[in-house]
């Protein structure tokens, strides 16, 4: 039975998502609406564990996001583009987080495949936010994912607000979501072609399961298991540039 529910936000750290399909494309083009109701007439695949359709917040874009047990060889979500597969690498997240209002997506696109290079640059960042003494309260979560090609990575970064993660843009004048020295790494990071990021909300989420063991409902996010999470990670959200 697929479960469609409006306000039940992905937890993106969950250790049996061993798979991340990722894509993105015009409103205009296919609205989030198809994404949802074409599953009403399918058998829910095995192995996927949820579809999460979003819509940025200036209304023009759709962007979807599945979780996935291993990577599918089989029928994905009727998207507008081809999806990028991700694993997810390394997340960060405050304790007794709030809901997101907003989520951003903040992507990094490096000149040819090295899987090594989209660790290292996770882990500079992951840095710079070690060294923020005053990270934004606005911040909720980053959870940064590797392309399956070596080629990019994603950052799946909740956020309180949209005009909080502005703010933290603003405050640091330099277009980073943290004022320490530390970021001029990131961003003057070797071998990037190109970065940007897009704010979103929640549309829709579906899974074919239990909602009591999916989401953020009946969900211990802070206690997964899950190797790599950084349990003092807070304020993630990106740097800015352009996609």
């Amino acid at each position: 039975m697929t479960n469609l529910v409006r306000d039940l936000h992905p937890d993106p750290s969950r250790s049996d998502a061993g798979a991340v399909l990722v894509g993105r494309w015009p409103r205009r083009h296919t609205p989030p609406e198809a994404v949802t109701t074409a599953w009403a007439d399918r058998p829910w695949p095995e192995g996927l564990i949820s579809v999460n359709a979003y819509v940025s917040t200036d209304g023009e874009d759709v962007l979807v996001y599945e979780q996935w047990a291993d990577e599918p060889d089989g029928p994905h979500s009727p998207m507008g583009a081809e999806p990028v597969a991700y694993r997810l690498y390394r997340s960060g997240f405050r304790e007794n987080a709030p809901v997101p209002g907003c989520v951003v997506i903040v992507s990094v696109e490096f000149v040819g495949a090295d899987r090594r290079r989209q660790e290292r640059w996770v882990d500079t960042v992951f840095e710079a936010l070690a060294a923020e003494t005053d990270p934004h309260p606005g911040g909720i979560s980053g959870h940064f994912h590797v392309s399956l090609d070596g080629t990019r990575v994603l950052n799946y970064a909740e956020w309180t607000d949209e005009a909080s993660h502005q703010e933290a843009l603003d405050n640091s004048g330099r277009g980073t979501i943290g004022s320490a020295p530390e970021w001029r790494r990131v961003q003057e990071f070797p071998g990037v072609r190109e970065s940007g990021f897009r704010r979103y909300r929640l549309h829709a989420s579906l899974t074919g399961t239990d909602l009591a063991n999916t989401g953020r409902a009946g969900t211990d996010r802070h206690s997964t298991g899950l190797a790599g999470v950084d349990r003092n990670g807070t304020g993630l959200g990106g740097t800015e540039g352009t996609e």
